[in-house]
C-alpha cells in the first residue's frame, strides 16, 4: 500500500525515466558517475551476496553491484524507472537482478534477508527517513552493511550560495532545454533545503540501531557517502 507521498514521487519519477540518465549526465557534468563507484567501492561487495538496490532507477547501482558476482534485489517507487532499468540490462545482468516495484519504508524483504543495501539519491526523497532507515537494519543480515549516496549541504557559505542557484535557476532551466520536466527538477532544490546534514543524518542512522557509521563528502560538499554497520 503507497500513500500519497509515495504516488507522486513515483508519478515525478515515472515522467523523467527515459529521460534521466542523460539529464543526470548533463547536470552534474558527469560527477555522478564517479560517486556512484566510490559509493560501490565502500559497500565491500563479494561474490554470492545477495544486495537490495534501494531507490534502484535505472539501474547503475545494480549492474554495479551484479559485476561483482552479487544477486540484487531492485526496488523502486517507480515502474517507469525499472522498466528503463529492464531495457538497458544484458540477459547476464536480467539474471542477477530481480526488480521489485516497493517503498523504503515497507521494503518487500524478510527480516535479516540480504548482505548489503546499496541507495542512491533517493533517502531525500523519503517521507519517513527513521522508518525507511529501521527497516534497512531489519532486513540486514549480521554484519551487514548499508551505503547511503546523497545530495548534500556544501559547508562552505559562498560556494553553498553558488550550488543553490544553480540547482534553483539552472538546473531546470537545462533540463527544459533538453526537452526534460522542468517541475521535476524545480523539485530538486525543495527536497535538499530541508534534507539533514551529513551529521544528523549519521545520527538518524545511529537512532535506527547501526554502528560503526561514519560518513564522506564529496565535491565541496555537494554529495556525501554514509556507511552503517549492522
Amino acid at each position: 500500500m503507497r500513500d500519497d507521498h509515495d504516488r507522486e514521487i513515483a508519478a515525478m519519477f515515472d515522467r523523467i525515466a527515459t529521460r534521466y540518465d542523460a539529464l543526470n549526465r548533463v547536470l552534474s557534468f558527469g560527477a555522478d558517475v564517479g560517486w556512484r563507484r566510490r559509493a560501490i567501492a565502500r559497500a565491500g561487495i563479494r561474490s554470492g551476496m545477495l544486495v537490495a538496490d534501494v531507490g534502484a532507477g535505472t539501474g547503475d547501482l545494480s549492474f554495479a553491484a551484479a559485476a561483482r558476482g552479487a544477486r540484487v534485489v531492485a526496488i523502486d517507487l517507480s515502474p517507469g524507472m525499472l522498466a528503463v532499468l529492464g531495457r538497458r540490462a544484458t540477459a547476464r545482468q536480467r539474471s542477477r537482478i530481480g526488480p521489485i516495484v516497493g517503498s523504503a519504508e515497507r521494503l518487500p524483504l524478510p527480516d535479516a534477508s540480504v548482505d548489503r543495501i546499496v541507495t542512491g539519491f533517493t533517502v531525500r526523497n523519503v517521507g519517513d527517513r527513521p522508518r525507511a532507515f529501521r527497516e534497512f537494519r531489519r532486513v540486514l543480515r549480521p554484519d551487514g552493511r548499508v551505503i547511503v549516496l546523497e545530495l548534500s549541504h556544501p559547508s562552505s557559505p559562498p560556494f553553498a550560495w553558488l550550488y543553490s542557484s544553480y540547482f534553483d535557476h539552472v538546473a531546470p532551466a537545462v533540463a527544459a532545454l533538453l526537452g526534460g520536466d522542468r517541475e521535476a527538477y524545480r523539485y530538486l532544490p525543495r527536497s535538499l533545503r530541508p534534507f539533514p546534514d551529513p551529521e544528523r543524518l549519521a545520527t538518524i542512522l545511529r537512532e535506527a540501531g547501526f554502528g560503526g557509521v561514519t560518513y564522506e563528502r564529496l565535491a565541496l560538499g555537494i554529495a556525501a557517502i554514509h556507511v552503517a554497520q549492522v
